[in-house]
């Protein structure tokens, strides 16, 4: 079994077998110093040290020529190909950082992703006919690097961390009812009025039961109750739309209904308190793939108008 210290060619080792090659496809030593910019003798030296390295004499040399023996042919034979592979490798990689192609795989918000990204992916890969897009949508903090995603699309208030973000727009969570719940039950003319409301609570809000809204300097703080909790946050827009009372929601999750006059709403005048918004953040602001500052570009662009805001 090889060993650990012996399983990968250190630069050294690397260094006697392109000499090897050079002087053999250069005809000697001379030739093969001016194509690399190395002096002949120390190229000599490089292959001296890999026929001692391997215990076999790979060519003879003359003043005027060289001669490869039989072991160093079938040596040559195969050690260009390999260097011919790590060559392809090479340019095939440093292709991909400024060509927009291979695979980009993206972790997206499920909700979000399903309403605002995904059906816009088409034309994003109608401009990219040579990538391939994997998104991943769910409703969990992806560790992008253990995962191995190129970047995330994330919503709220972000953490401290090492990863580059950029922020794409704001998330607004507001309250709204339906005009079919307001009609009934009438609208709340201040945020203590909330209290004689049904209101739909939303589980997984760390503030969960308490809504707090701004009255212009000053913070108000309600506790809610009504007769649905869910954390789901699709099901509680359609509660409200069904009429079974106000609801608090991200303008993006919510903006169709209110498009379209299914949901309305209610105290305009008392904002809901939040910094949140939403980013696209990927693992290294250092050489970022084409892919990568493509996908950014792109998304940012179709972000930047805030679609939910328009019918």
């Amino acid at each position: 079994m090889t060993s650990a210290k012996n399983a990968y060619m250190n630069g050294t080792e690397f260094e006697q077998i392109t000499a090897f090659v050079a002087a053999v496809e250069h005809g000697g030593f001379t030739a093969a110093s001016q194509a690399l910019g190395r002096d002949g003798s120390i190229l000599s030296r490089r292959v001296t040290a890999l026929e001692k390295r391997l215990g076999v004499r790979l060519m003879e040399r003359t003043t005027r020529r060289l001669a490869l023996t039989e072991a160093g042919e079938r040596f040559y034979q195969r050690m260009r190909g390999a260097l011919q592979v790590l060559r392809d490798i090479e340019q095939d990689t440093a292709a991909a950082a400024v060509s927009v192609r291979g695979t980009l795989r993206i972790a997206l918000p499920a909700s979000f992703g399903r309403m605002w990204i995904t059906p816009r992916l088409p034309a994003f890969l109608a401009t990219y006919p040579d990538l391939f897009v994997e998104t991943a949508l769910e409703d969990r903090y992806v560790d992008l690097v253990a995962e191995s995603f190129d970047a995330a699309v994330r919503i709220g208030t972000l953490a401290d961390s090492r990863l580059v973000a950029r922020r794409l727009a704001p998330s607004r969570r507001m309250l709204c009812a339906s005009p079919a719940y307001l009609h009934k039950h009438g609208a709340p003319a201040r945020p203590v009025d909330l209290g004689q409301h049904a209101c739909l609570g939303f589980s997984r809000l760390a503030s969960h039961p308490l809504w707090t809204l701004c009255d212009g300097d000053k913070i108000t703080t309600v506790r809610i109750a009504g007769p649905l909790v869910t954390d789901d946050a699709s099901s509680l827009v359609q509660a409200a739309v069904s009429g079974l009372g106000i609801a608090m929601v991200s303008d993006w999750l919510a903006g169709p209904e209110l498009c379209s006059g299914r949901l309305v709403p209610v105290l305009p005048d008392y904002p809901v308190e939040n910094d949140e918004a939403i980013y696209l953040v990927h693992p290294s602001a250092r050489l970022v793939p084409a892919k990568t500052r493509a996908f950014g570009s792109w998304i940012a662009q179709v972000l930047a108008t805030r679609p939910w805001l328009h019918p």
